[in-house]
């Protein structure tokens, strides 16, 4: 079935658009579900394949990684060969790259299987929201499907760590990765009949040689600050990331010749534009690292089963949706600059409570303080989102919507790799002279290398003097935890400083149009409006296009 949809403007969407809006928002709850399912399998995997402290930290980010830097690109693609093809491409890559990692043997497979998972979900993140769009004409309407989309967002977060503990307790960490098998069938199944196809009339062209140098460019820099860790030699590392640096310059440079960009930098002239990924990018790379070391200590400090950690992280999850929820409403009477200060600053509290946390017996203190600061990067995600596609002109509001989700993924795969080696490398560092007699080479290696290695190096020792290596480690991998809390406690506030200041002349939402820099309280100054492009009016119009994002009307 390869019909086109082509209703009109007022009409309303029936049963089977409902039914297809179902169908797109289950893999956008599995996509996101899929970020952080295996900070909890960590320590299985880690036990399975003994991989390296660089790999440990690939195998949880390259996912993250691939979907930022491929999600532009497959946008444009789907724009072109049809977003329902791309969709379903993305569907079978993604389903079939977790059947082979679930049974991986090794690190490489697992890391290389992961890498294919994230390409699959690079094709069908952008393609579920463009479809809603296209298949709820009436405005309300379709700002009722997207909310719902958006929502979907925070729910895949939320039932993340549970699925995952409830899987791991059942069976081996190779069922955390099933559980996008069935979904994604499902999707192959409904979506050509539930789903229409739809093709931009105008779309511009895949620019391949931008596409290889967004990845040129990403990779080695991430390699580099991974690298970083081992403290072996920095030539290496320093190399990498020069080369990164050099790589990104020639692809701002071929974005700003090309009359069709893959990424329009133009964009990030606009003061709020910049500032609010700013805000969100420097908030999520705090989360990100910090989330993964704090699954970590609950299962090999605290040595919670994994359904035990899930259900610690679950009531944390839900206060993160209900802030979701609550902070647009508090955007309409306040000032959307002041409610996402006020949350960071209490995210920042949180990490700060997490620099205090000890070893062993410091279970109560870091779900204090993850309590405390999950819940205070709502705001963050609910408010930034409007303000990036709202000061951006209608035009560009696709390209602005395709940057904002590459914020999200790219920052917590960010945090993944500066935070989490950060406290690898403090690990390291703690752990060079602490490693008893009597292990074997390959297990003193390991034990120095990562803690989960240490946990299996303990083995070789007689019981009584197990206390003699894994006390060390345990406290060596808390102080990364404290070190990473401690750096992630700075972004937070850093974050909150840029949100009051680029931010500040942004006034509360209103319901009759989308926020952009022209709805200030008073003319903006020079120094504000220097080097900007002039913003969009809010388009006038029905009463259905009330509350209606640009980029999707």
């Amino acid at each position: 079935m390869s019909s086109t949809y082509t209703a009109t403007p007022a009409q309303r969407a029936g049963a089977k658009e409902w039914l297809g809006l179902a169908t797109l928002l289950l893999p956008t709850i599995l996509l996101f579900l899929t970020m952080t399912v295996l900070f909890l399998a960590t320590p299985q995997i880690a036990a399975d394949l003994q991989p390296s402290s660089s790999q440990v930290l690939w195998i949880n980010d390259i996912y993250g990684f691939m979907m930022a830097g491929l999600l532009v690109a497959m946008g444009t693609l789907g724009d072109r060969v049809g977003r329902r093809r791309v969709l379903l491409f993305g569907a079978v890559a993604f389903g079939a790259a977790s059947t082979v990692a679930a049974f991986s043997n090794s690190a490489e497979l697992l890391i290389a299987t992961r890498a294919v998972m994230g390409l699959g979900a690079a094709a069908v993140m952008p393609a579920t929201l463009s479809l809603i769009s296209n298949m709820f004409q009436n405005a309300r309407q379709r700002a009722t499907a997207i909310g719902m989309w958006a929502a979907s967002v925070s729910v895949g977060v939320a039932v993340g760590p549970l699925v995952g503990g409830l899987l791991l307790e059942a069976f081996w960490w190779g069922a955390a990765l099933l559980v996008g098998v069935p979904v994604m069938a499902l999707v192959v199944i409904a979506a050509p009949l539930l789903v229409p196809e739809y093709r931009a009339p105008n779309a511009g062209r895949l620019d391949i040689p931008s596409v290889a140098l967004s990845m040129a460019a990403l990779f080695p820099f991430v390699y580099g600050i991974k690298e970083l860790a081992k403290a072996e030699t920095f030539v290496v590392p320093a190399l990498a990331l020069a080369v990164g640096v050099a790589v990104a310059v020639v692809f701002v440079r071929r974005q700003l010749r090309l009359t069709n960009p893959l990424l329009d930098v133009r964009l990030f002239g606009n003061r709020i534009f910049s500032g609010a990924l700013g805000v969100f990018l420097l908030a999520a790379v705090a989360l990100g690292g910090v989330y993964l070391l704090f699954t970590q200590y609950l299962q090999l400090v605290a040595e919670q089963s994994p359904l035990q950690a899930g259900l610690w992280i679950l009531p944390a999850a839900l206060l993160l949706v209900v802030a979701s929820t609550v902070s647009p409403m508090l955007a309409r009477r306040f000032r959307p600059s002041s409610i996402i200060a006020a949350g960071l600053l209490l995210s920042a509290i949180g990490y700060g409570v997490l620099t205090q946390v000890g070893s062993p017996s410091g279970l109560t203190l870091l779900i204090v303080g993850f309590y405390i600061l999950y819940p205070g990067i709502a705001p963050t995600m609910a408010l930034t989102t409007n303000l990036v596609i709202g000061s951006a002109p209608p035009e560009k509001a696709g390209a602005a919507s395709a940057v904002n989700t590459t914020a999200s993924d790219l920052g917590v795969s960010l945090g993944i790799a500066i935070l989490g080696s950060i406290g690898t490398a403090v690990y390291r560092t703690g752990m060079a002279g602490d490693v008893p007699a009597g292990l074997s080479d390959a297990a003193a290696d390991g034990a120095r290398d990562t803690l989960p290695g240490a946990l299996a190096a303990v083995h070789e020792l007689p019981a009584s003097a197990a206390y003699t290596l894994l006390d060390p480690a345990r406290a060596a991998f808390t102080n990364g935890l404290n070190v990473a809390a401690g750096i992630a406690a700075v972004l937070a506030l850093a974050a909150a400083v840029l949100s009051m200041t680029i931010l500040r002349r942004v006034p509360p939402t209103s319901d009759d149009a989308p926020v952009t820099e022209a709805d200030t309280d008073s003319a903006p100054t020079a120094e504000d409006t220097d080097g900007l492009p002039t913003p969009a009016q809010p388009p006038t119009g029905s009463d259905d296009d009330a509350g209606v994002p640009a980029s999707v009307r």
